[in-house]
């Protein structure tokens, strides 16, 4: 069992928005037993703040770099938070 909790924000770029991109990755999270959120915003890239055990929130960023089908990942931006405040599920935010 991975123990060592951590946080991820993922800036993902390329055709993502409009391609069910946020509806995919909730239900990726959610399989994984994460917890966070992904949004889409203006620039036309979608953001996921990603929190959980170390190797399912890797394996979570492996995953937001393919995508779902429909979806064409040209580059996927992390940056490690600090894990203070973590939400209780994985939601969508409009």
């Amino acid at each position: 069992m991975d123990d060592h909790q951590k946080a991820v924000q993922a800036r993902v770029h390329g055709k993502v928005q409009g391609v069910g991109y946020r509806v995919w990755a909730r239900r990726e999270a959610v399989e994984l037993g994460l917890v966070g959120w992904v949004r889409n915003e203006r620039d036309g890239t979608v953001t996921a703040w990603i929190a959980g055990g170390d190797a399912a929130v890797s394996t979570m960023v492996e995953r937001l770099r393919q995508g779902p089908s429909g979806a064409s990942v040209s580059k996927v931006e992390t940056e490690e938070l600090e894990l203070r405040d973590a939400p209780i599920d994985f939601r969508i935010i409009v």
